[in-house]
């Protein structure tokens, strides 16, 4: 019984955590030039994974944010947007638990999630140049992206480590 809780809790936590990220991606966006926008999921994406590990944080952060593509208008950015966050969200995980064996919880997240957002950043450049057919495009959406990645970094790291782990005592997680 205790282990189809734990399945029926990883579950229903998943389910909060996509339509979490679906709703942070939505509330606020700011169009930019390139034809995309600049939005707080990538917060929802990294704390997914630190919450519900690489597997599930994927579900969570690549579903909700496809879901925020397709219902804001931009279905053509949601296959690249499902693979590009169910990545970063996997990714941060594997990092930060390399990490976490050789530094603190606060270093660990905070390299994780630098290489969680320049998953992103190298990910919509090699869609838009693979999608427009032009190497300058890509190029220019390097710093708009690079701005949502530096945001949804430094929030979803102060979210966790001042809220999060305090808040339901994960102080080792």
């Amino acid at each position: 019984m205790k282990r189809n809780n734990e399945k029926t809790r990883l579950m229903t936590l998943t389910g909060m955590l996509m339509a979490l990220t679906t709703v942070a991606t939505m509330v606020i966006q700011i169009p930019t030039p390139t034809k995309g926008y600049v939005n707080l999921g990538d917060t929802v994406v990294n704390l997914s994974a630190w919450i519900l590990g690489g597997t599930y944080g994927a579900v969570a952060g690549g579903i909700g944010s496809a879901l925020a593509d397709i219902m804001s208008g931009y279905a053509i950015y949601a296959p690249a947007t499902l693979i590009i966050k169910a990545l970063m969200a996997f990714v941060c995980f594997k990092v930060y638990t390399i990490c976490s064996g050789k530094f603190n919880s606060l270093a660990s997240r905070i390299i994780s999630v630098i290489v969680s957002e320049v998953i992103m950043i190298v990910g919509y450049a090699l869609f838009a140049g693979v999608f427009y057919g032009s190497v300058q495009t890509a190029v220019l959406g390097i710093p708009e992206n690079a701005v949502q990645g530096i945001i949804g970094a430094s929030v979803s790291v102060v979210l966790y480590e001042c809220v999060i782990k305090r808040a339901v005592g994960l102080r080792n997680k």
